[in-house]
């Protein structure tokens, strides 16, 4: 009774998903010290979840910001203005007012001249951050780790795609296979997109990360009519096909986000490390609740599977048509 209470919950939950997907898109607030007294200040504010409309950054007293020059980049307000203050910003508290009334954390990077960066994650809970004079050295690793497993976890497409290679390989040994091949995939993409090294433009990338699940979907719902699908006889070299096209959805998620320059190679290793502990995290859920079906609801197993691939498929082909018609 418990298991199928459990499977209805997985497959509520999967329908009920939103149907934008993605959903990790941060504010981001960066201060670059210019000299003694200015600032370079850059305030990314998306406009789902809040930000754009409820929230602004907060300076001390004793700083002023000059006029902003504004723009609309997608879903997100980007402003960058001067900010002159007349005393150092250390041991001041810096963040974003408003954040209280928003759904959306902010990363803020604070680069002093000649000085370590400080890279903070502000939440509801804690809008603001004080500067310190000499920052940890693993605070950006922190924040981009979390960042990290945030968006495997929030990233709908991608969290989807995940689960549903899990249903269709089902076996542990299969899964570390193709798991491990969509890794080392989605690493080069990332590394090589963000790097500038190769490129892809979004709009098809997020399609085509709509349509490798929908492809999933199918093979998922014509397991067991005969042969061998395709996926089932080379579920790595399927999964590092499509690990290529998502590690291209990372960059883009990075690049909304903001990657310090002077941290580049810090924040892009922790961020990778992230969503593959969101990754592992994903596909030992999905086994445990596979091996238990077998164990104690083996009548169950094929049923379950059949309705979360359903609707794993319906989302994302309203995705993969969302994103081709946008």
């Amino acid at each position: 009774m418990i298991l199928r209470r459990l499977c209805l919950m997985l497959v509520v939950w999967l329908l009920a998903a939103p149907a934008q997907a993605d959903e990790l898109r941060p504010g981001y607030l960066e201060l670059t010290q210019k000299d003694a007294a200015q600032w370079t200040m850059i305030w990314k504010a998306p406009v789902l979840g809040g930000l754009a409309t409820r929230a602004r950054p907060a300076l001390p007293s004793f700083c002023t910001a000059g006029p902003a020059q504004s723009r609309i980049d997608g879903g997100t307000v980007v402003a960058a203005m001067t900010v002159t203050c007349t005393r150092p910003l250390d041991g001041e508290q810096v963040g974003i007012a408003g954040m209280e009334a928003s759904f959306t954390d902010a990363l803020m990077r604070i680069a002093p001249l000649g000085r370590p960066v400080q890279a903070e994650r502000l939440t509801r809970a804690r809008p603001m951050a004080t500067v310190r004079a000499v920052p940890g050295r693993w605070q950006v690793a922190e924040t981009y780790l979390v960042l990290g497993v945030e968006h495997i976890l929030a990233g709908y497409d991608h969290l989807l795609f995940v689960i549903a290679m899990v249903l269709l390989l089902g076996g542990l040994w299969n899964t570390v296979k193709a798991a491990t091949a969509f890794t080392v995939a989605h690493s080069i993409t990332l590394v090589g997109s963000t790097l500038g090294l190769v490129g892809l433009a979004q709009a098809p990338v997020e399609a085509l990360i709509a349509l490798s699940i929908v492809f999933l979907a199918v093979e998922i719902a014509k397991q067991g009519d005969g042969a061998l699908r395709l996926s089932q006889r080379i579920p790595w070299l399927v999964a590092f096909g499509f690990g290529l096209i998502h590690g291209f959805g990372f960059a883009g998620a990075l690049r909304e986000i903001g990657l310090p320059e002077s941290d580049v190679p810090m924040a892009l290793l922790t961020f990778n490390l992230g969503v593959e502990l969101g990754q592992v995290a994903v596909v030992i859920g999905v086994l445990a609740l596979l091996t238990a079906l077998r164990r104690f609801a083996p009548a169950m197993l094929r049923p379950a599977t059949l309705a979360a691939t359903y609707a794993i498929g319906i989302t994302a082909s309203y995705w993969f048509i969302e994103r081709m018609v946008a």
